[in-house]
């Protein structure tokens, strides 16, 4: 059974400000991260009420995140030209960039938000502008998946026919490119660094049961990169809480 406090954590964490800043703007943070909702005008608020009240509320806040279809986890590039077997066809790949987008859900709830709104966005398109010319990434935390060290692409006006408000749905479109020169490295597999070295090229060990024991190792490895994940999402979670207000 879900308690209210883990509904409320993972509210917060995946639909009410699962965009966290790193670096740019945010380099002088506390651990140079800020959530997205420090910057339309809320987290102020939202903490002082946590504290008179001894409980968290995430139903006022100005948007909300939902994770749009067509988002990638694995991102692969296959060669096109004719393979000599099947193992040159299945090792024959080139990894790509992950795409991740969001799409923002602000609709005005009052007629004061009518007032604010203009402010609001004029105010975050801004700061976005500024963190991405600072050369500062984004993690993004979805429920599948956290991505950490992505660029914005875009935000654009998604916004349908079925209301009578107007610019209330934003896409917002994220990349994870290679940003290093190990993950550079990585792109390439095993057998086409082989190739492109010029280094002999052995058939892989498929006899008794290695094949197994490779995959038992091989799902330990993403367990184990899972839970780790989920521990710094808990800690930019617990560290954004436990923040002063702004």
């Amino acid at each position: 059974m879900t308690t209210p406090a883990a509904a409320t954590a993972y509210d917060l964490a995946f639909q009410v400000s699962p965009i966290i800043l790193v670096g740019g703007i945010a380099s002088n943070t506390l651990g140079g991260m800020l959530p997205i909702i420090a910057l339309t005008g809320q987290i102020a608020s939202f903490v002082q009420g946590a504290a008179s009240s001894g409980s968290l509320s995430t139903d006022d806040f100005f948007a909300r995140f939902v994770p749009v279809p067509g988002s990638t986890l694995v991102s692969q590039q296959v060669a096109q030209y004719p393979f000599a077997n099947q193992t040159v066809a299945a090792n024959a790949t080139i990894q790509n960039p992950l795409a991740i987008s969001l799409r923002m859900i602000a609709p005005v709830k009052d007629t004061a938000g009518y007032l604010t709104k203009t402010a609001i966005f004029t105010s975050l398109q801004s700061s976005l502008v500024a963190h991405n010319a600072a050369g500062g990434t984004y993690t993004i935390a979805t429920p599948a998946y956290i991505y950490t060290n992505c660029l914005l692409l875009d935000i654009t006006d998604v916004t349908g026919g079925g209301t009578k408000q107007q610019q209330i749905e934003y896409q917002w479109s994220f990349t994870q490119p290679l940003i290093t020169q190990q993950q550079a490295s990585a792109a390439y597999s095993s057998l086409m660094s082989k190739l492109t070295s010029g280094a002999q090229v052995t058939e892989p060990t498929t006899a008794g049961t290695s094949i197994w024991s490779n995959a038992q190792v091989a799902v330990g490895s993403a367990a184990q990169n899972a839970v780790q994940g989920i521990g710094q999402l808990s800690g930019v979670v617990n560290q954004y809480l436990s923040a002063p207000a702004l």
